[in-house]
Protein backbone atom coordinates (compact mmCIF):
# COMPACT_ATOMS: atom_id res chain seq x y z
CA UNK A 1 0.00 0.00 0.00
CA UNK A 2 1.37 3.49 -1.02
CA UNK A 3 1.89 5.74 1.61
CA UNK A 4 -0.35 9.18 1.72
CA UNK A 5 0.12 11.89 4.66
CA UNK A 6 -2.83 10.94 6.88
CA UNK A 7 -1.74 13.78 9.04
CA UNK A 8 -2.59 15.99 6.18
CA UNK A 9 -6.15 14.26 6.02
CA UNK A 10 -6.30 14.52 9.84
CA UNK A 11 -5.46 18.39 9.73
CA UNK A 12 -7.64 19.25 6.84
CA UNK A 13 -10.80 17.45 8.74
CA UNK A 14 -10.22 19.86 11.90
CA UNK A 15 -9.54 22.89 9.21
CA UNK A 16 -13.52 21.92 7.89
CA UNK A 17 -15.20 21.65 11.29
CA UNK A 18 -13.25 24.28 13.81
CA UNK A 19 -12.47 26.91 10.83
CA UNK A 20 -14.68 26.65 8.29
CA UNK A 21 -17.53 25.43 10.47
CA UNK A 22 -18.67 22.60 8.70
CA UNK A 23 -21.16 19.61 9.95
CA UNK A 24 -19.93 16.48 10.63
CA UNK A 25 -22.22 15.17 7.85
CA UNK A 26 -20.33 17.87 4.83
CA UNK A 27 -16.73 17.01 6.82
CA UNK A 28 -17.62 13.32 6.44
CA UNK A 29 -18.72 14.02 2.46
CA UNK A 30 -15.42 15.24 1.81
CA UNK A 31 -13.81 12.60 3.67
CA UNK A 32 -15.60 9.65 1.54
CA UNK A 33 -14.44 11.78 -1.47
CA UNK A 34 -10.71 12.06 -0.72
CA UNK A 35 -10.58 8.28 0.52
CA UNK A 36 -11.95 7.36 -2.90
CA UNK A 37 -9.09 9.19 -4.09
CA UNK A 38 -6.52 7.48 -2.04
CA UNK A 39 -8.43 4.29 -3.29
CA UNK A 40 -7.94 4.84 -6.65
CA UNK A 41 -4.01 5.65 -6.40
CA UNK A 42 -3.61 2.88 -4.33
CA UNK A 43 -4.97 0.34 -6.56
CA UNK A 44 -3.67 1.92 -9.93
CA UNK A 45 0.00 2.88 -8.50
CA UNK A 46 -0.07 6.38 -8.13
CA UNK A 47 1.75 8.96 -6.37
CA UNK A 48 3.23 7.84 -3.25
CA UNK A 49 2.82 11.69 -1.92
CA UNK A 50 -0.34 14.36 -2.16
CA UNK A 51 2.65 16.73 -3.05
CA UNK A 52 3.73 14.76 -5.56
CA UNK A 53 0.35 14.14 -7.72
CA UNK A 54 0.80 14.67 -11.38
CA UNK A 55 -1.27 15.64 -14.04
CA UNK A 56 -0.92 12.61 -15.04
CA UNK A 57 -2.26 11.45 -12.00
CA UNK A 58 -5.23 13.87 -12.18
CA UNK A 59 -6.13 12.64 -16.03
CA UNK A 60 -6.14 8.37 -14.86
CA UNK A 61 -8.29 9.60 -12.18
CA UNK A 62 -10.78 11.51 -14.25
CA UNK A 63 -10.92 8.32 -16.96
CA UNK A 64 -11.68 6.24 -13.64
CA UNK A 65 -14.23 8.38 -12.45
CA UNK A 66 -16.35 8.60 -16.43
CA UNK A 67 -15.58 4.76 -16.68
CA UNK A 68 -17.29 4.03 -13.38
CA UNK A 69 -20.17 5.93 -14.74
CA UNK A 70 -20.94 8.17 -12.01
CA UNK A 71 -22.95 11.25 -12.62
CA UNK A 72 -21.58 14.27 -13.62
CA UNK A 73 -22.78 16.02 -10.07
CA UNK A 74 -20.94 13.21 -8.44
CA UNK A 75 -17.69 13.78 -10.57
CA UNK A 76 -18.44 17.77 -10.05
CA UNK A 77 -18.49 16.90 -6.34
CA UNK A 78 -15.64 14.56 -5.61
CA UNK A 79 -13.29 17.37 -7.76
CA UNK A 80 -14.54 20.25 -5.30
CA UNK A 81 -13.50 18.10 -2.79
CA UNK A 82 -9.98 17.64 -4.32
CA UNK A 83 -10.10 21.39 -5.16
CA UNK A 84 -10.66 22.31 -1.70
CA UNK A 85 -8.32 19.91 0.08
CA UNK A 86 -5.56 21.23 -2.32
CA UNK A 87 -6.50 24.68 -1.51
CA UNK A 88 -5.91 24.18 1.88
CA UNK A 89 -2.18 22.31 1.14
CA UNK A 90 -1.58 25.17 -0.83
CA UNK A 91 -2.20 27.20 2.37
CA UNK A 92 -0.12 25.36 4.86
CA UNK A 93 2.79 24.73 2.19
CA UNK A 94 2.42 21.36 2.22
CA UNK A 95 2.19 21.41 -1.23
CA UNK A 96 2.82 23.94 -4.39
CA UNK A 97 0.31 23.72 -6.48
CA UNK A 98 -3.35 22.28 -7.41
CA UNK A 99 -3.54 19.87 -9.82
CA UNK A 100 -7.14 19.81 -9.72
CA UNK A 101 -7.36 23.56 -10.00
CA UNK A 102 -8.15 23.62 -14.34
CA UNK A 103 -10.03 20.39 -13.82
CA UNK A 104 -12.63 20.49 -16.58
CA UNK A 105 -15.33 18.15 -17.03
CA UNK A 106 -16.13 16.58 -20.45
CA UNK A 107 -19.81 17.22 -21.46
CA UNK A 108 -21.78 14.85 -21.65
CA UNK A 109 -22.95 13.15 -25.56
CA UNK A 110 -26.19 15.01 -25.94
CA UNK A 111 -29.21 12.69 -26.37
CA UNK A 112 -31.28 12.85 -29.25
CA UNK A 113 -34.52 14.60 -28.31
CA UNK A 114 -38.18 13.14 -28.30
CA UNK A 115 -39.87 13.13 -30.92
CA UNK A 116 -43.31 12.06 -32.57
CA UNK A 117 -43.44 9.17 -35.98
CA UNK A 118 -45.94 10.67 -38.86
CA UNK A 119 -48.47 8.00 -37.34
CA UNK A 120 -47.96 9.43 -33.72
CA UNK A 121 -48.60 13.22 -35.36
CA UNK A 122 -51.90 11.52 -37.15
CA UNK A 123 -53.10 9.97 -33.86
CA UNK A 124 -53.06 13.69 -32.10
CA UNK A 125 -54.91 15.17 -35.36
CA UNK A 126 -57.60 12.56 -35.00
CA UNK A 127 -58.15 13.27 -31.46
CA UNK A 128 -58.72 16.74 -32.51
CA UNK A 129 -61.51 16.24 -35.32
CA UNK A 130 -65.32 17.88 -34.35
CA UNK A 131 -67.01 20.88 -34.37
CA UNK A 132 -66.90 22.45 -31.05
CA UNK A 133 -65.29 25.44 -30.56
CA UNK A 134 -62.40 24.44 -28.30
CA UNK A 135 -61.63 21.36 -30.52
CA UNK A 136 -61.51 23.31 -33.45
CA UNK A 137 -58.98 25.74 -31.55
CA UNK A 138 -57.09 22.95 -30.19
CA UNK A 139 -56.74 21.34 -33.80
CA UNK A 140 -55.73 24.70 -35.01
CA UNK A 141 -52.75 25.02 -32.13
CA UNK A 142 -51.78 21.20 -32.86
CA UNK A 143 -51.43 21.94 -36.66
CA UNK A 144 -49.80 26.04 -36.38
CA UNK A 145 -46.86 23.94 -33.61
CA UNK A 146 -46.30 21.38 -35.75
CA UNK A 147 -46.50 23.08 -38.61
CA UNK A 148 -44.09 25.69 -38.23
CA UNK A 149 -41.76 24.55 -35.11
CA UNK A 150 -42.17 27.61 -33.21
CA UNK A 151 -41.62 28.09 -29.90
CA UNK A 152 -44.47 28.29 -27.00
CA UNK A 153 -43.71 31.67 -25.93
CA UNK A 154 -43.35 32.52 -29.89
CA UNK A 155 -47.29 30.69 -29.67
CA UNK A 156 -48.59 32.52 -26.87
CA UNK A 157 -47.18 35.77 -28.20
CA UNK A 158 -48.53 34.93 -32.13
CA UNK A 159 -51.02 38.09 -33.10
CA UNK A 160 -53.56 37.82 -35.41
CA UNK A 161 -51.54 40.87 -38.14
CA UNK A 162 -48.41 38.49 -38.19
CA UNK A 163 -50.38 35.92 -40.39
CA UNK A 164 -50.17 36.42 -43.89
CA UNK A 165 -52.57 34.17 -45.27
CA UNK A 166 -52.09 35.44 -48.77
CA UNK A 167 -47.87 34.39 -48.72
CA UNK A 168 -48.97 31.49 -46.49
CA UNK A 169 -46.21 32.68 -43.74
CA UNK A 170 -46.11 33.93 -39.88
CA UNK A 171 -43.57 36.78 -38.07
CA UNK A 172 -42.58 35.27 -35.05
CA UNK A 173 -40.66 37.23 -32.78
CA UNK A 174 -38.04 34.62 -31.02
CA UNK A 175 -35.71 34.73 -28.71
CA UNK A 176 -33.33 38.02 -28.43
CA UNK A 177 -36.20 39.69 -30.30
CA UNK A 178 -35.09 38.00 -33.43
CA UNK A 179 -37.59 38.44 -35.96
CA UNK A 180 -37.95 35.74 -38.57
CA UNK A 181 -40.62 34.82 -41.25
CA UNK A 182 -41.95 30.96 -41.05
CA UNK A 183 -44.25 29.37 -43.59
CA UNK A 184 -46.85 27.74 -43.11
CA UNK A 185 -48.93 24.51 -45.16
CA UNK A 186 -52.70 24.12 -46.41
CA UNK A 187 -53.55 21.62 -43.31
CA UNK A 188 -52.76 24.95 -41.19
CA UNK A 189 -54.49 27.81 -43.18
CA UNK A 190 -57.53 25.39 -43.03
CA UNK A 191 -57.30 24.66 -39.16
CA UNK A 192 -56.74 28.47 -38.48
CA UNK A 193 -59.46 30.00 -41.17
CA UNK A 194 -61.91 27.15 -39.51
CA UNK A 195 -60.56 28.29 -35.73
CA UNK A 196 -60.89 32.18 -36.50
CA UNK A 197 -64.99 31.28 -37.74
CA UNK A 198 -65.93 28.74 -35.73
CA UNK A 199 -64.08 29.33 -32.32
CA UNK A 200 -62.08 32.32 -31.83
CA UNK A 201 -64.62 34.58 -33.35
CA UNK A 202 -67.49 33.51 -31.25
CA UNK A 203 -65.96 33.62 -28.01
CA UNK A 204 -64.32 36.57 -28.13
CA UNK A 205 -67.60 38.24 -29.18
CA UNK A 206 -69.82 36.54 -25.86
CA UNK A 207 -66.79 37.54 -23.69
CA UNK A 208 -66.33 41.23 -25.12
CA UNK A 209 -62.93 40.32 -25.89
CA UNK A 210 -60.62 42.70 -27.89
CA UNK A 211 -57.12 41.57 -28.39
CA UNK A 212 -54.55 40.78 -31.03
CA UNK A 213 -53.66 37.54 -29.68
CA UNK A 214 -54.29 34.56 -32.14
CA UNK A 215 -55.24 31.60 -29.59
CA UNK A 216 -57.30 32.28 -26.76
CA UNK A 217 -59.16 29.66 -23.27
CA UNK A 218 -62.58 29.50 -23.47
CA UNK A 219 -62.94 32.97 -21.86
CA UNK A 220 -61.17 34.33 -25.08
CA UNK A 221 -58.11 35.42 -22.96
CA UNK A 222 -54.79 35.10 -24.40
CA UNK A 223 -53.37 31.28 -24.19
CA UNK A 224 -50.64 31.10 -21.60
CA UNK A 225 -47.59 28.43 -22.07
CA UNK A 226 -49.06 26.39 -18.96
CA UNK A 227 -52.75 26.19 -20.61
CA UNK A 228 -51.06 24.70 -24.33
CA UNK A 229 -49.40 22.20 -22.23
CA UNK A 230 -52.84 21.54 -20.78
CA UNK A 231 -54.77 21.31 -24.15
CA UNK A 232 -51.47 19.03 -25.40
CA UNK A 233 -52.03 16.35 -22.37
CA UNK A 234 -56.06 16.43 -22.91
CA UNK A 235 -55.31 15.68 -26.93
CA UNK A 236 -52.95 12.66 -25.79
CA UNK A 237 -55.39 11.71 -22.95
CA UNK A 238 -58.16 11.17 -26.10
CA UNK A 239 -55.83 9.82 -28.51
CA UNK A 240 -54.72 6.40 -29.08
CA UNK A 241 -51.33 7.26 -27.80
CA UNK A 242 -49.96 6.12 -24.71
CA UNK A 243 -47.16 8.79 -23.73
CA UNK A 244 -46.62 12.30 -22.58
CA UNK A 245 -46.12 15.37 -24.01
CA UNK A 246 -44.61 18.51 -23.74
CA UNK A 247 -45.37 21.55 -25.91
CA UNK A 248 -41.19 21.40 -27.21
CA UNK A 249 -41.27 18.16 -28.62
CA UNK A 250 -43.45 19.23 -31.23
CA UNK A 251 -40.74 21.47 -32.33
CA UNK A 252 -38.27 18.66 -32.12
CA UNK A 253 -40.55 17.01 -34.28
CA UNK A 254 -40.54 19.50 -37.26
CA UNK A 255 -36.97 19.16 -37.13
CA UNK A 256 -37.13 16.06 -37.52
CA UNK A 257 -39.46 15.43 -40.13
CA UNK A 258 -37.82 17.93 -42.28
CA UNK A 259 -34.26 16.48 -41.62
CA UNK A 260 -35.35 13.13 -42.32
CA UNK A 261 -37.48 13.86 -45.55
CA UNK A 262 -33.75 15.88 -46.72
CA UNK A 263 -33.88 19.54 -45.79
CA UNK A 264 -31.03 21.51 -45.51
CA UNK A 265 -29.42 22.02 -42.25
CA UNK A 266 -29.35 25.53 -42.76
CA UNK A 267 -32.67 25.44 -43.46
CA UNK A 268 -33.56 24.16 -40.43
CA UNK A 269 -31.42 26.09 -38.07
CA UNK A 270 -33.41 29.44 -40.19
CA UNK A 271 -36.79 28.15 -39.79
CA UNK A 272 -36.37 27.41 -35.72
CA UNK A 273 -34.67 30.51 -35.03
CA UNK A 274 -31.61 28.96 -34.00
CA UNK A 275 -28.87 31.57 -33.53
CA UNK A 276 -25.86 28.88 -34.03
CA UNK A 277 -26.03 25.96 -36.53
CA UNK A 278 -24.55 23.64 -33.58
CA UNK A 279 -27.67 23.98 -31.88
CA UNK A 280 -29.54 22.42 -35.24
CA UNK A 281 -26.76 19.98 -35.87
CA UNK A 282 -28.22 18.06 -33.15
CA UNK A 283 -31.08 16.86 -35.78
CA UNK A 284 -28.62 15.31 -38.06
CA UNK A 285 -28.31 12.22 -36.64
CA UNK A 286 -31.94 11.45 -37.29
CA UNK A 287 -31.36 9.61 -40.81
CA UNK A 288 -34.20 8.13 -42.42
CA UNK A 289 -32.35 5.18 -41.67
CA UNK A 290 -32.53 5.69 -37.81
CA UNK A 291 -36.50 6.48 -38.13
CA UNK A 292 -37.12 2.73 -40.05
CA UNK A 293 -34.92 1.39 -37.45
CA UNK A 294 -36.55 2.69 -34.52
CA UNK A 295 -40.29 2.75 -35.85
CA UNK A 296 -39.70 -1.12 -36.22
CA UNK A 297 -37.92 -1.60 -33.00
CA UNK A 298 -40.89 0.71 -30.62
CA UNK A 299 -43.78 1.16 -33.06
CA UNK A 300 -46.69 -1.30 -31.31
CA UNK A 301 -48.17 -1.21 -35.12
CA UNK A 302 -45.08 -1.54 -37.36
Amino acid sequence: MIYLEKEWLAEFKKYLLVERQYSAKTSLAYEKDLQNFVTFLDESGGAASFATISNLDVHAYMSYLYEQNYKTSSISRRISSLRTFYRFLMKNNYASNNPFAYVQLKRRPRSLPHFFYEQEMNALFAATQGDEPLIVRDNALLETLYATGMRVSECTGLTMEAIDFSMEAMLLHGKGSKDRYVPFGRYCKQALERYFELARTPIMAKYHKDHPYVFVNHYGDPLTPAGITYILNSIIKKSSLETTIHPHELRHTFATHLMSNGADLRAVQELLGHSSLSTTQIYTHVTPEHLQRDYRKFFPRA
